[in-house]
C-alpha cells in the first residue's frame, strides 16, 4: 500500500530557501506534489528548486515578502492561473528575536508581527477565495512550542507564534463546511542553518557546548531534524489526515509535557 502520496496536488510553501520549510518542500515533491517555493531569499528558493529537479521532482521559486500583501496576492494569482488550483499552503517563513518585554524595542516587535503573523495572515487570505471554489484544501501553519508554554526571552516570538495558533483554530472552524482543513505544527528546537548562525553570533568560541545545552534542553536529548518535521507535515497534508482539523501538532521531543 502506497500511503501519504500527493500525486497531482498543487503546495504551496513559503520560506522553502533553508530548514523547515525546505524539508517540506523536498519532501511533497518527493510524494509527488508539484511544489511553488515562496521565499524571500531568492537565491536559496532556487537552491531547493534545484535539489528537487535533481532528485526527479518539479519545484518553481516565486521571490516574494510574505509581509506584503499585494505580492503575495500577484504570486498566488500567478500560481493559480497557471495550476487551475491549489490544494496545499504551508506557512513556515519566519524570523525570530532574542528579548523580553523591556528589552523588546518597537521596531523589533513590528518586524516580527509582520513577517510571522501579517505574513501568514497574508498567505491564508490569498488562497483561501481558491480553496472555497474549488471545494476544499489544505492549510498547514508552522507555530512553535512558543506558542503554548512560556519560553525565556522570547516575547515577540511567542507573540507572533501564540498568534498563529490561534489563527489556525478561527481558519479551521469557519471553513469546515467547505472541505478546508487547518491545522498547525508546532516544533521544539530544530537542528537548521539558523541555529547554528544563532549560535556562532552569540557564543563565539562555545559553539560546541551551546549547540549541547541546547540540545538538551529537549528531554529526549537532541534538537529534531528538519525532515521528521517534513514528514509530519506531509501526513497532515495528505488524504489519510482527511479527520483532522484544528489540531496543533507538537513535535518537540517531550519538551511541553516532560520537562519539569
Amino acid at each position: 500500500m502506497s500511503l501519504f502520496q500527493l500525486e497531482g496536488k498543487v503546495a504551496v510553501v513559503t520560506g522553502a530557501g533553508s530548514g523547515i520549510g525546505q524539508a517540506i518542500a523536498r519532501c511533497f515533491a518527493g510524494a509527488g506534489a508539484v511544489v511553488h517555493v515562496l521565499e524571500l531569499n531568492e537565491e536559496a528558493g532556487q537552491g531547493t528548486v534545484n535539489d528537487i529537479a535533481a532528485a526527479g521532482g518539479k519545484a518553481f521559486i516565486h521571490a516574494v515578502n510574505v509581509a506584503e500583501q499585494a505580492s503575495v496576492s500577484a504570486v498566488m494569482e500567478k500560481i493559480i492561473g497557471g495550476a487551475g488550483r491549489l490544494d496545499i499552503l504551508v506557512n513556515c517563513a519566519g524570523i525570530a528575536h532574542v528579548g523580553k518585554l523591556d528589552t523588546t524595542a518597537e521596531a523589533d516587535f513590528d518586524r516580527v508581527y509582520a513577517v510571522n503573523v501579517k505574513g501568514t495572515y497574508n498567505c491564508m487570505y490569498a488562497v483561501i477565495g481558491q480553496m472555497k471554489a474549488q471545494g476544499g484544501g489544505v492549510i498547514l501553519n508552522i507555530a512553535s512550542i512558543a506558542s503554548s508554554v512560556g519560553i525565556p526571552d522570547r516575547f515577540a516570538y511567542s507573540m507572533s507564534k501564540g498568534a498563529v495558533l490561534t489563527m489556525t483554530l478561527s481558519v479551521a472552524k469557519d471553513y469546515l463546511g467547505e472541505g478546508i482543513r487547518c491545522n498547525c505544527i508546532s516544533p521544539a528546537r530544530v537542528h537548521t542553518p539558523f541555529v547554528d548562525g544563532f549560535i556562532a553570533k552569540n557564543y563565539p568560541g562555545k559553539e560546541k557546548e551551546m549547540f549541547e545545552k541546547l540540545s538538551k534542553t529537549q528531554p529526549i536529548g537532541r534538537m529534531a531534524k528538519p525532515e521528521e518535521v517534513g514528514y509530519l507535515a506531509l501526513y497532515l497534508c495528505s488524504d489519510e489526515a482527511g479527520f483532522i482539523t484544528g489540531c496543533d501538532y507538537p513535535i518537540d521531543g517531550g519538551f511541553i509535557k516532560l520537562n519539569n
